[in-house]
């Protein structure tokens, strides 16, 4: 999305009256989000007839006219830091790693540190590829923040082009596993169709009838969970922002602990016992893993592939749903 700067104007309209002040201009400027209005107003950018508005929480009058100055946005470039990896594999060309939920792949606004590619930085020293971009060097996918799981990231311009070529041409194999509510049927099937962004919720993605990217995703039924839940392999021809969360939820079968996609289902879990509902109900990020990485290298052209086990969050989530939790 791009950035917008300069001096912009909004009026009050009766319908916002009493609105807090930094919600309206959220709403009204779509460029920008609430986080990056709160700092606008408690800098003085934001003025009521000539003079300053510092209160973000300020409740706006209909009719009022509101005058925001917007400065360049001035984005730092990443530093290297000493975060440990868990690689899979490093060669001069490449290098796998396992990447932990949690940890954000590139900087952007509100994650300037403790990215991946701040680990990268660190750890591969000049070698990394600069095709990125000074934002993202070395990067040709990603994973969600949330998502733990093997990527692979380019050392030189090379591997970085033959890689983004792969990605390009689906010659990639991906495989997740993820953990969905409901019984999945048919236990098996492929889902299709174009994902873009949610006209609601710039935050999320959706399922779209006019625009978007094609996206396609193959799931297969693991293991049902006495019909409250399921663990589903999901394997993906493309690799679209959020595809296997939207894909699996335009079904009805959302992801567990999707705090954007979902909600917790406390009538599911009522028949298991207090100490299994506590912990599925309170996993808080979305139960996917990248379970499996396969491509040719292709500097060497040898075939390579890479698979991680569940963080220990996961099995504790799938022993709780089979009920060989200690405590259940």
């Amino acid at each position: 999305m791009p950035s917008i700067e300069g001096t912009l104007q909004v009026e009050v309209s009766a319908a916002d009256d009493g609105t807090r002040l930094d919600r309206l201009l959220a709403s009204s400027l779509d460029d920008l989000s609430r986080n990056r209005i709160k700092p606008l107003i408690k800098d003085g950018q934001v003025s009521l007839t000539d003079l300053p508005v510092t209160d973000p929480s300020r409740r706006v009058r209909a009719g009022e006219v509101y005058e925001v100055v917007v400065p360049p946005a001035v984005e730092s470039e990443p530093e290297p830091e000493n975060i440990p990896l868990n690689i899979l594999f490093e060669d001069e060309h490449l290098i796998v790693i396992n990447k932990p939920a949690g940890m954000v792949v590139h900087p952007a606004a509100g994650n300037w540190s403790g990215t991946l590619v701040n680990a990268l930085l660190y750890h591969c020293r000049d070698s990394l590829s600069g095709i990125g971009g000074v934002k993202r060097p070395g990067i040709v996918h990603r994973i969600d923040k949330d998502t733990s799981g093997v990527m692979v990231a380019a050392k030189s311009d090379a591997a970085h082009q033959g890689l983004a070529n792969l990605f390009a041409a689906h010659d990639i194999e991906r495989r997740y596993k993820a953990i969905v509510w409901g019984r999945l049927y048919p236990a098996a099937g492929k889902i299709e169709g174009n994902i873009g962004r949610d006209p609601h919720n710039r935050k999320r993605m959706a399922m779209v009838t006019k625009g978007g990217k094609s996206a396609v995703t193959h799931y297969r039924l693991d293991d049902n969970f006495q019909d409250i839940a399921g663990l589903v392999t999901c394997e993906l021809e493309t690799g679209r922002t959020h595809q296997i969360r939207v894909h699996m939820g335009h079904i009805g079968h959302p992801l567990i602990g999707d705090p954007l996609y979902t909600r917790p289902r406390r009538s599911r879990v009522s028949s298991l016992s207090d100490e299994r509902q506590k912990i599925i109900l309170s996993f808080n990020r979305q139960a996917l893993h990248a379970e499996t990485l396969g491509f040719v290298h292709p500097v060497t052209d040898k075939r390579l592939k890479f698979e991680v086990d569940f963080p220990s969050d996961l099995m504790e989530l799938i022993k709780a749903f089979r009920g060989k939790h200690p405590a259940s």
